[in-house]
């Protein structure tokens, strides 16, 4: 690929991206040329999700590790460097999900997802800052949520660790910009994937999607790649601290 979506000699972490948005946004930004680490905890998922873009002509290799671990976080982005020579985007796609109505939803339940979904990003961009400074084009992208700006019932402690993961990236912003950094975000809404396996087969949620989103369909996994590869290349150099919603236009129809 060239012009402005070329992402040719960039190199990628995408954590989460043993399957679902994750494992799409990554094989989004290979197609688009850059080399692409993929991190989740399981190793051998890791190694059945880059056999296929291996096998696409794709630069991929797999980093495990567990995002909430500081220690493995620093050292992962150490060996990036060491062996890349560089990192210039980093995605986080890592996502926890405990759907339960507020008097069912645990304390332990509501910082374990507040410890996945938003304070491990901290760690994470904390980390890889200095590296992504260094070539003056780096990228910050988180996968945030609908489940964010709007809220449902029975799903309070996502909804919160998801707005504000969209706050952290905001402030990412405003504090890397100055450093050649941006920070934006990407807000999937319905996708059809693993961890949605149940709502997808269930025909009181298929007649919602039917009806609140005015393509009236699931969005799939590929769909929400061409946001990342438009947000990581020089085609969005100069969107910095902002949203992009990929969900059929669900949150824009009341």
């Amino acid at each position: 690929m060239t012009g402005l979506f070329s992402l040719e000699g960039r190199v990628a972490l995408v954590a989460g991206a043993s399957r679902g948005l994750g494992l799409a946004i990554a094989e989004a930004l290979g197609a688009a040329g850059a080399a692409v680490i993929l991190n989740a905890r399981d190793g051998a998922a890791l190694e059945a999700a880059c056999a296929p873009l291996a096998a696409a002509g794709i630069d991929a290799a797999r980093a495990p590790f567990d995002i909430t671990d500081a220690t493995a976080v620093q050292a992962a982005i150490a060996r990036i460097e060491a062996e890349r020579g560089r990192l210039d985007i980093l995605v986080d796609a890592v996502g926890m999900r405990r759907r339960a109505p507020l008097e069912a939803l645990s304390l332990e339940d509501f910082c374990a997802m507040a410890e996945v979904n938003l304070t491990a990003a901290f760690g994470l961009a904390k980390a890889a800052l200095p590296a992504l400074a260094k070539g003056g084009k780096g990228r910050i992208l988180f996968v945030t949520s609908i489940a964010g700006p709007i809220a449902r019932g029975g799903d309070a402690a996502y909804t919160a660790s998801k707005g504000g993961l969209a706050a952290l990236m905001r402030a990412l912003a405003v504090e890397a910009g100055p450093r050649g950094v941006t920070a934006n975000a990407i807000a999937p809404g319905f996708f059809t994937t693993n961890a949605n396996r149940s709502l997808v087969s269930d025909p009181e949620v298929q007649a919602y999607v039917a009806r609140r989103c005015p393509l009236g369909r699931w969005g799939r996994p590929s769909e929400v790649g061409g946001a990342a590869v438009f947000l990581a290349s020089d085609a969005g150099s100069y969107v910095n601290g902002h949203v992009l919603t990929v969900d059929g236009g669900l949150s824009a129809s009341f």
